[in-house]
């Protein structure tokens, strides 16, 4: 999937919505601290691997507002506030649902591991995508605790399917995330580069077994991998 729009934009009315939700509870809160703390939360996940999700965040920063006793649902219903703010910035390319048919047709066992603070959000995006039924799994960090490139996350993934690295593919846009860390495993790689960001320094060190463009080249550079299909 692939962001329309601009995303400080979005983020500042997806905060808002948040402290908004939390208001109607007699929460108060600074849109714009939790946002802060989020930026934090990101240098720490970035630095350590772990995932401790926006909901700890979201926690954290009402304890700075003296807001020490929440109810799970009230918690809940900000974080889907902001939610249903940044989902309607999301849509799925629209060469993928034809792919992902494709590679099931052909045989292939597609599953889903994404860094992602929040695991309802990411199911809630594959199922207003349509795509569910194209995966055997979608298992998030938020859930599984470990973000790519830690092995762990790879391992993780793996065992759905009780294979050997040596046996999966690993179909990425971040050099340093996807490739990387599926490497680290013996997993071969295939970048997908239209989007990708990534670091002069990525780039050279971080080699890919395969590198294409279109998602129309997916099936072919499988081919080419003479991948065994379970």
């Amino acid at each position: 999937m692939r962001a329309c729009g601009d995303w400080e934009a979005i983020h500042a009315r997806a905060d808002q919505a948040l402290a908004d939700s939390l208001q109607r509870h007699d929460i108060h809160i600074e849109a714009k601290r939790f946002r802060e703390r989020l930026h934090e939360y990101y240098k720490q996940r970035d630095k350590d691997l772990q995932e401790t999700t926006y909901h700890f965040v979201l926690r954290e920063t009402l304890k700075e507002f003296g807001q020490t006793e929440c109810a799970e649902p009230v918690l809940r219903s900000a974080l889907d506030a902001l939610y249903s703010v940044t989902q309607s910035n999301w849509q799925v390319e629209n060469d993928a649902v034809e792919i992902l048919r494709e590679l099931k047709s052909n045989q292939y066992k597609l599953g889903i591991y994404s860094n992602a603070g929040d695991d309802k959000d990411v199911q809630e995006l594959i199922e207003g995508f349509g795509i569910r039924p194209h995966f055997d799994f979608v298992l998030t960090s938020a859930a599984c605790f470990y973000r790519k490139p830690h092995p762990r996350a790879f391992e993780i993934a793996l065992a759905q399917w009780n294979i050997e690295p040596g046996e999966a593919v690993m179909i990425g846009d971040s050099l340093e995330a996807d490739i990387r860390g599926a490497q680290q495993l013996g997993i071969k790689t295939i970048w997908i580069t239209r989007r990708a960001q990534f670091t002069d320094e990525e780039m050279r060190h971080i080699k890919p077994d395969f590198s294409i463009r279109k998602l129309t080249e997916l099936l072919p550079t499988l081919e080419r991998i003479a991948l065994r299909r379970i």
